[in-house]
């Protein structure tokens, strides 16, 4: 089973920049996108519903700004739009498909580098969130939750990492909540279980030569139940084009 995630920063940009042509050739099982920043009334069906593919959005009301979407080779049994709080979904930040036992979810976490009020929404989904996680483990669910948590782990997860300890997605305190989800094995980052290399990231600033010069950031994931551990076999960053200020991270996992 081979799931990709991307977060498109406009999902109409990046089908300009030949996403969808690429996607059809990596005979992907489930495609996560985050950041569409479109409604699904400014989407035709060709080519945003890409063939053979069943096509899920969740919008953000605002135009322009956030929403999440899932493609899906086999029909899910049920999806799921929203988390359940109108704060949070009125962002259109969250989509679930449910396959038998198997969740796959599209997330696109909030970012705090705009503005502290930003980071203080932020802070309050993160609080919000773990205990959420913590019950979606106990329905023993196989889960993969796959999107832009905008947050780098650790100091491996980005090439600057001393000059960027006070900036949000590298804060002590988004690192140790990121450590905390991790700390008793429930839940793992599926991509470090196969790949351990230093310089593997998925966003790079529009500023100055961080694409050339490999000045990056690990923030998007694929975050999966310890039902999944052993099951995950490849992990790669796609870079040979660009799409977005993010590359897609493509995970194979023998499944079921």
């Amino acid at each position: 089973m081979r799931i990709i995630t991307l977060n498109t920063n406009g999902i109409r940009s990046a089908e300009r920049k030949g996403f969808f042509a690429w996607m059809q050739q990596q005979d992907a099982d489930v495609v996560c996108i985050q950041e569409t920043k479109a409604q699904l009334h400014q989407l035709p069906a060709d080519p945003f519903h890409p063939a053979n593919y069943h096509c899920f959005y969740h919008d953000a009301e605002k135009k322009g700004y956030s929403g999440v979407a899932l493609y899906c080779k086999k029909a899910p049994d049920k999806v799921i739009s929203g988390i359940g709080w109108a704060d949070f979904d009125r962002e259109g930040r969250f989509i679930e498909a449910q396959f038998g036992k198997l969740s796959v979810i599209s997330l696109y976490l909030p970012s705090g580098s705009s503005s502290e009020e930003r980071q203080a929404v932020k802070f309050n989904v993160m609080e919000r969130f773990a205990p959420y996680l913590q019950a979606r483990i106990q329905e023993g669910r196989d889960l993969i939750i796959c999107g832009d948590w905008n947050i780098a782990h650790k100091e491996i997860d980005l090439k600057n990492w001393r000059g960027n300890v006070k900036n949000s997605g590298f804060l002590p305190k988004e690192r140790a909540w990121l450590s905390q989800l991790f700390a008793d094995g429930q839940w793992w980052d599926a991509f470090r279980l196969v790949n351990p290399e230093a310089e593997q990231y998925t966003w790079w600033s529009n500023r100055g030569q961080a694409w050339a010069k490999n000045v990056g950031w690990r923030i998007d994931y694929q975050i999966i139940s310890g039902s999944l551990k052993d099951k995950v076999q490849a992990a790669s960053i796609y870079k040979d084009q660009r799409f977005s200020d993010h590359a897609p991270l493509l995970m194979d996992y023998d499944y079921p």
